[in-house]
């Protein structure tokens, strides 16, 4: 059931058994093997000898900005590691936690404003939403963009070609022109914030050509937002509608609790479509992975979804208890050096945000049934567009 089955919420989905290496096809036609078992994913991944490389567009009309080649997810070798170098210092774990009590103040401003707002309430305009933009406003010091604006932009740089191509051309010139203004302001008048901190990198250390760092900004911009209002909506509509004594024991555990049962979450509701093909790897050389010879040359592509159900790696029941560790890192981020540079605090923002709501609002229910919710669509994920609510 794959995650464009946009009826089937996402921690009700299923995925293919893992199984032995096979070939595939790609959506550009191109001939490809698929892994499937956590233990080849693992490999594949975090093995240098497989390099990215790019399909040729399923689709005419404009590239979407984390599908352009000057997307750090897209480079490698000298590229990705002067871009990767230049950012992670930021988003490493004791930057993270450096961040956390401002972080934790954020939460608990809108959990108070929630109280004061009263039942019912809408837990995305009042929560989910407002949370990432929050965090992300202070980190990249971006204070003076809509919320309206900020969506129509982070639903069009993720775009997966359900929008129309003109539109994705003209918003992706939009949100370029205002990142370029933006390095240009910070270059001008530099400050606290991480955008004025990657351009003195970036300016610094040189060897970053300037669309790479533009990329880079206008991702950060809005991937942060993207991933945390996603997770963090798909997460409250899992434990609120089905697993109510989770939602009560997470009020009342601390935050090592909170922290396991984060993690799982990410484990088990999809980031994006786990399935898709959108970062196909390419073999330098010969490689054995799984039984099978990779030759120099062929294309690879993975099956997180798969791997992530895995019984070798993982249990055979992974929702029965929510709170204990995971038996394997979770793939949820990638891994190797392509891994996620924003996860740890990805990571921070969902635990604080769930231990506090339900710390505070123990009784919390929501008031549409699962099967109606209306999904926010468009993006390489979903998420849904209301979660009415009371308590």
């Amino acid at each position: 059931m794959p995650l464009t089955d946009e009826r089937v919420p996402l921690h009700r989905l299923t995925f293919a058994r893992p199984g032995p290496p096979r070939r595939t096809t790609l959506s550009d036609g191109s001939p490809a093997w698929v892994f499937t078992r956590y233990a080849d994913v693992h490999q594949v991944i975090g093995d240098g000898r497989f390099r990215r490389t790019l399909i040729r567009a399923s689709r005419d009309g404009a590239t979407a900005l984390v599908d352009s080649p000057d997307a750090v997810g897209k480079l490698d070798d000298v590229q990705h590691l002067r871009v990767r170098r230049t950012v992670q210092r930021a988003f490493g774990p004791r930057a993270v936690a450096r961040m956390t009590p401002w972080v934790a103040d954020a939460v608990d401003e809108l959990v108070d404003a929630l109280a004061d707002h009263g039942p019912p309430a809408d837990l995305v305009a009042h929560y989910t939403r407002p949370l990432p933009i929050a965090v992300m406003s202070r980190l990249t010091g971006v204070q003076d963009v809509s919320d309206a604006r900020l969506l129509r932009w982070t639903e069009n740089a993720f775009a997966t070609g359900a929008q129309d191509p003109a539109e994705v051309a003209e918003v992706t010139r939009e949100f370029t022109d205002f990142t370029i203004g933006l390095l240009a302001e910070r270059r001008r008048t530099p400050g606290p914030d991480l955008i004025s901190s990657l351009v003195r990198a970036a300016d610094g250390e040189g060897g970053i050509p300037e669309p790479q760092l533009v990329n880079l900004v206008s991702i950060l911009v809005v991937g942060g937002y993207d991933t945390v209002m996603t997770v963090l909506g798909n997460s409250l509509l899992y434990l609120l509608h089905e697993r109510p004594e989770v939602w009560t024991r997470l009020g009342t555990s601390d935050e090592e609790a909170a922290g396991l049962l984060t993690e799982r979450l990410l484990h088990l509701l999809p980031l994006g479509d786990p399935t898709a093909h959108s970062n196909p790897l390419q073999a330098e050389e010969d490689i054995e992975v799984g039984g099978v010879t990779v030759r120099a040359g062929e294309i690879v592509t993975v099956d997180r979804g798969a791997a992530g159900r895995d019984p070798a790696a993982f249990s055979d029941e992974p929702f029965d208890d929510l709170f204990a560790p995971l038996e394997s890192p979770t793939l949820a981020f990638g891994g190797g050096r392509h891994y996620c540079l924003g996860t740890w605090l990805a990571r921070a923002e969902l635990r604080l945000a769930l231990h506090a709501l339900a710390a505070r609002f123990p009784h919390l229910h929501l008031t549409t049934p699962v099967d109606e919710i209306t999904w926010r669509r468009g993006t390489i994920t979903r998420s849904p567009l209301h979660l009415p609510a009371r308590w």
